[in-house]
């Protein structure tokens, strides 16, 4: 495996352990700090970090398989978006600072890694 890919690797599996733990704080103890409205953004931000993390450890076991150029951009993408719009989600409830655009600026950034994914895929080599 090469080091980068561990690096990835790594990268996942931290944001698949901040997730459950955020998880359970907004299933188990944020309801008493906040509002409804702020548990569903932390469930929102969740429920994108998880689909997100998930696709990411999809796109490193094809990469033992089949490494392409573009999957690394890919798994970039995807962790600056996660980082962006779960983390501003995040913040906005647990902190109370909104960030504003940066949210909306994360949901294209996932958004761009899965058109990402997509030309990865129509370029490779048969």
């Amino acid at each position: 495996m090469q080091r980068t890919d561990k690096v990835w690797w790594c990268v996942a599996a931290l944001s698949g352990a901040i997730m459950v733990m955020l998880g359970a704080y907004a299933a188990h103890g944020l309801a008493a700090r906040t509002t409804e409205a702020m548990v569903s953004a932390v469930e929102t931000g969740v429920r994108y970090q998880a689909w997100h993390t998930l696709a990411m450890m999809i796109v490193l076991v094809w990469r033992q398989v089949n490494p392409l150029a573009g999957q690394r951009w890919v798994l970039a993408l995807w962790t600056l978006g996660v980082v962006s719009f779960s983390g501003s989600l995040y913040l906005m409830a647990l902190a109370g600072l909104s960030l504003g655009i940066v949210t909306p600026i994360g949901g294209v950034l996932l958004m761009a890694g899965w058109l990402a994914l997509a030309v990865v895929v129509l370029i490779a080599k048969e």
